[in-house]
């Protein structure tokens, strides 16, 4: 029962704050950049910012989470969030514009899925990985209920009035809710101890670092198609309607890939659901680079790239505290989620460089090779855990069998 309601709440707040803060801008962004005459640099370069702060924010936020536990860090979060869409909406220029997506940057950071599953990992007892992959199930559903949903409003009420009403939600909605969860650490209350690394003992082995650059891979992609997905598909020769058709289909397929690791991926080990969910990501760009004109390669793409994406932000949470426990799960999670921010930070701006210089035909093998070296940098490092894992159980073994020889002789 403890457990049941962090979950719900969490699993209620990460749908609201992921379709406010970053799925919502996909829709308005053409409005803003219209309204206050930025370019579409800095239209998407303000957006960039706010995941870099976000980054950067990532480590600090984690120990804090480690420390204190989540409650107090997510309410100031959803404070901040509402500050930050009140700005946003009444900025007049791009200093304002740019101040609006700094603090959201920071808020993003305080709320997002690395800190709400920093703080599962404080305030249950139970199975992490299922309540993570339950709180995801749930927020792989934002950018279906808020792309619409962010249209409608902003057709009837204007961009303005749209975001000034989510920072509303934000003070009613998400601020209780957050306070509403269990200030106490209750591994602590029950006297128990989570086992692994502290946060530089997990930075002094190399399977910490090819995970990061791995993830740091993978979210360029992510972000970079993200936010230019349409544009791509729409240069392949297909027409708006199509593209927009098939981009659709990336949410319920993210939803799909969670409900699949849910119940076919239930029993198996972190490690292996990893190896095919980045294997998943260069086989579908390889796909849709060679033969993307077709509707079908495409439409196969997407749903591959849904499959992949909504798999890895479970895995996010859960490979942290597989390889490395549960003991300081919020640092080590943040650090491993940094360069991954960062990468996502600037993924969309470098992509959309490259796309007016180079064109759409070109960019995709580069993005095959980034996501080939993105899986293999994953293999490396679960081989260089198992090593690490049987060294150590080899460690303890000559350990016992000298203590044992040592005993007659006492």
């Amino acid at each position: 029962m403890h457990d049941r309601k962090p979950v719900a709440i969490l699993a209620i707040t990460q749908l609201v704050l992921w379709g406010m803060l970053y799925y919502a801008f996909g829709v308005l962004a053409s409005r803003i950049q219209s309204d206050l005459a930025l370019t579409a640099s800095q239209t998407f370069g303000a957006f960039s910012l706010s995941v870099l702060v976000a980054g950067l924010a990532a480590t600090p936020v984690g120990i804090a989470i480690d420390r204190h536990g989540g409650r107090g860090i997510m309410v100031l979060g959803s404070i901040l969030a509402s500050v930050g869409l009140c700005t946003m909406a009444t900025a007049a220029s791009f200093g304002g514009y740019l101040l609006a997506w700094t603090i959201l940057g920071a808020a993003m950071s305080l709320t997002l899925y690395e800190a709400a599953f920093a703080t599962l990992n404080k305030s249950i007892t139970g199975d992490a990985a299922k309540s993570i992959s339950t709180v995801t199930l749930v927020g792989g559903l934002a950018s279906t209920v808020f792309w619409p949903l962010t249209e409608a409003l902003a057709a009837q009420l204007g961009w303005r009035a749209t975001l000034m009403a989510y920072a509303g939600v934000q003070l009613v909605l998400c601020a209780p809710l957050h306070w509403a969860l269990d200030g106490r650490n209750r591994h602590s209350v029950a006297g128990q101890q989570h086992g692994g690394v502290t946060l530089p003992q997990a930075m002094r082995q190399p399977q910490f670092w090819l995970l990061a650059a791995a993830f740091a891979f993978n979210a360029f992609i992510f972000s970079a198609l993200s936010v230019h997905l349409i544009r791509v598909v729409h240069g392949l020769g297909h027409g708006m309607g199509l593209a927009l058709s098939l981009a659709a289909l990336i949410g319920p397929m993210q939803v799909a890939g969670r409900l699949a690791e849910r119940t076919l991926g239930a029993r198996r080990p972190p490690a292996l659901i990893g190896a095919y969910t980045f294997a998943a990501l260069p086989v579908a760009l390889l796909v849709f680079a060679l033969c993307g004109r077709h509707a079908y390669a495409a439409g196969l793409f997407c749903i591959l790239y849904g499959l992949s994406n909504g798999v890895l932000t479970i895995l996010r949470g859960t490979l942290p505290a597989s390889m490395f426990g549960r003991k300081q799960y919020g640092a080590i999670s943040g650090a491993l989620a940094a360069p991954a921010l960062l990468a996502k930070a600037s993924g969309p701006l470098v992509f959309a460089i490259a796309l007016d210089y180079a064109g759409v035909q070109s960019m995709l093998m580069p993005l095959v090779v980034l996501a080939a070296m993105s899986f293999g940098l994953f293999i490396l490092s679960v081989r260089c855990q198992v090593r690490s894992e049987a060294q150590t159980a080899d460690e303890q073994r000559r350990w016992k069998r000298g203590r044992f020889f040592r005993l007659p002789a006492k």
